[in-house]
């Protein structure tokens, strides 16, 4: 079992910058993948960015790379989203979410494999 729990979001102007959090409790193994997805109103949940609990491997959505980074820290057990260069076509609830099944680099991507999710912190960029 792994509770996920967000925060860090807001609102801010475009240009500037946020920094999403992730606290998780709970069992978490190395090849465990953890993601952020973001969900804007009226759209499907769409994947930005994610990790191997390990540190191995990174996977970013390709509209967003250059802009925002994904990082963990293991000692804390909380994994970060720096969000750069924010535009306003970035708000959005984001949420974090761990995927605890066997890693398919084919299925990052994708919301369905990931089993456990946070209730997601909102993030507002005005223009």
């Amino acid at each position: 079992q792994v509770q996920l729990v967000e925060s860090g979001g807001g609102l801010v102007q475009a240009g500037g910058s946020l920094r999403l959090s992730c606290a998780a409790s709970g069992r978490l193994l190395g090849s465990n993948v953890v993601a952020w997805f973001r969900q804007a109103l009226g759209k499907e949940r769409e994947f930005v960015a994610a990790l191997t609990w390990n540190g191995d491997n990174t996977y970013y959505a390709d509209s967003l790379k250059g802009r925002f980074t994904i990082s963990r820290d293991s000692a804390k057990k909380s994994i970060h989203l720096q969000m750069n260069t924010l535009r306003p076509s970035d708000t959005a609830v984001y949420y974090c979410a761990v995927d605890t099944s066997t890693p398919d680099s084919r299925r990052v991507r994708l919301p369905f494999p990931y089993d456990y999710w946070g209730q997601g912190t909102r993030v507002t960029v005005s223009s």
